[in-house]
């Protein structure tokens, strides 16, 4: 049997989680948590093999942050991180720190199985694009990676000076981004687009917890 640990917030995302596991013949959930801040100290607790982790969890715990320390510590433990946020650089920031495959919370049930079981096999299975959201009068598609990386900031509550300083670019091209992806999506003002985006999950200040 192969040892899981999961480590989410969301109650329903939790229990779907155990059932998954408990329904399979190859897995045995060993432990399931609320936070990060606790995941490495069940692995020294316990023999885990595998481990399912949301990204944002309690206690304002980070699981890519925690993801990098167990792999430090025990490589050879497998990491799948599975979210409902469509954050854009959540994969690139968990690729970065070695975890082993990335996916969805609006999978099936056949679905995180299989990416458990593919990432029990060796393989890193992440998906090819974000999910698409719909935002004003637009979508997700429709911004560049470089108004994106302006658009963090912006919901990050940065000034424009700040912004241009951080993305090495003049303060007249950050205005330009802002201005684009106001009129794709036609809200009024930096306020809105930045509250918007936020409460869809399209972009999320990630700052690492030290």
């Amino acid at each position: 049997m192969i040892n899981v640990l999961i480590v989410e917030d969301d109650p329903m995302a939790r229990q779907l989680l155990e059932i998954y596991i408990y329904k399979s013949e190859k897995y045995n959930l060993v432990e399931s948590i609320e936070s990060a801040m606790f995941a490495e100290v069940c692995c020294h607790t316990n023999k885990i093999d595998l481990i399912l982790m949301d990204v944002c969890t309690a206690m304002n715990s980070s699981g890519i942050d925690a993801a990098e320390k167990i792999k430090k510590i025990f490589p050879k433990i497998k990491i799948i991180i599975i979210t409902s946020q469509p954050e854009c650089s959540f994969i690139d920031r968990a690729k970065e720190v070695g975890v082993d495959s990335f996916w969805y919370k609006s999978a099936t049930a056949d679905e995180v199985i299989s990416v458990m079981d593919r990432t029990v096999a060796g393989e890193n299975v992440y998906p090819d694009n974000t999910p698409i959201l719909n935002l004003g009068n637009t979508h997700s598609g429709t911004f560049s990676a470089r108004e994106l990386e302006v658009l963090r900031e912006v919901v990050a509550g940065e000034t424009d000076t700040a912004i241009a300083e951080k993305l090495f670019m003049s303060i007249r091209t950050v205005k330009q981004h802002i201005q684009s992806m106001r009129e794709k999506t036609g809200f009024r003002n930096r306020t809105e687009l930045a509250v918007r985006a936020r409460e869809c999950g399209l972009v999320i200040n990630y700052k690492k917890h030290e």
